[in-house]
């Protein structure tokens, strides 16, 4: 708590908003003059509720409760009083995290499907509605996953890093991961003050990993007026370990030559910008199907 209790006072320092998330569907479109900082928390753990909430509801600090229905009430967990407790304030907002939390990636789509129908059944019994906001277990999906969540709900959040722009896909949304490994104050005064690196398109559109697509044949589309470019670096984690990636950069198309193939669970490429002082980064992240 002491360290997250610094995060926030950092975050106030640098005099950024934090943003309200029952306003983030009316307002997603519309073009920020001020970055705003979106707090959100996976899982509904009992410490969460014991440790954060208390600070976060004297404060008033807004934020996303993404919810896993199945251990609610378990050992370890927030019980539904709980969260209907944290829900009755004008500054939270819960999420859709799944039934199990398990690797859905795993499962096949109808497994999938059902998971995800099973929690809708628990979120209208115990809130009386489904949660528009949808957070990936483990920030992992596939292509199929990707498209079925974006008939069913309004937006999505990964955890592959990176900031939200008008441009990201409103289903493959970033999210920078803060927890014990990745909490230090450090890493965290620098990745708030991150711009986003803004691109049109990414390839492949399925960033589940096969033996076959491993590594992937990997491109990013910049805008055409998109400046500095040739600024860009991008390190990933083939073959376990992280290195800088051999990139190409050609008519505001970038390609990356691999060294090897990914290692399971998962492959990640972040890549940043220094633009005239200004640090602007992605990542992506994709889960290697295991043989």
């Amino acid at each position: 708590m002491s360290i997250f209790k610094e995060h926030i006072n950092i975050i106030k320092k640098s005099n950024f908003n934090f943003h309200n998330p029952n306003d983030f569907e009316e307002k997603f479109n519309i073009p920020k003059s001020k970055k705003e900082i979106l707090l959100t928390i996976d899982d509904a753990f009992e410490s969460f509720y014991n440790e954060a909430w208390p600070y976060l509801k004297k404060n008033k600090i807004p934020f996303i409760l993404f919810v896993s229905t199945e251990p609610v009430g378990k050992k370890g967990y927030m019980t539904w009083e709980q969260i209907k407790e944290v829900e009755n304030n004008d500054f939270t907002f819960i999420g859709h995290h799944s039934h199990t939390h398990e690797y859905l990636i795993d499962v096949s789509n109808e497994e999938f499907i059902l998971d995800i129908e099973r929690a809708n059944k628990i979120f209208l019994k115990e809130l009386g509605y489904v949660p528009s906001l949808f957070s990936y277990p483990f920030g992992e999906y596939t292509k199929f996953m990707r498209d079925y969540i974006s008939k069913n709900f309004k937006h999505a959040f990964g955890q592959h890093s990176g900031v939200i722009d008008l441009n990201k896909d409103k289903f493959e949304l970033p999210r920078f991961p803060i927890n014990e490994k990745y909490g230090e104050l450090k890493r965290f005064k620098s990745i708030i003050n991150y711009f986003p690196l803004e691109y049109k398109k990414i390839l492949p559109e399925e960033k589940q990993l096969f033996e076959n697509t491993n590594p992937p044949n990997f491109k990013v589309e910049f805008f055409k007026d998109q400046k500095n470019l040739s600024n860009i670096n991008c390190y990933s984690n083939e073959g376990g370990v992280w290195k800088k990636s051999k990139i190409k950069l050609v008519d505001k198309s970038l390609t990356i030559e691999f060294r090897e193939p990914f290692r399971p669970r998962r492959g990640r490429i972040n890549c940043s910008l220094n633009d005239n002082g200004k640090w602007r980064w992605f990542g992506i992240q994709f889960p290697i199907k295991e043989n």
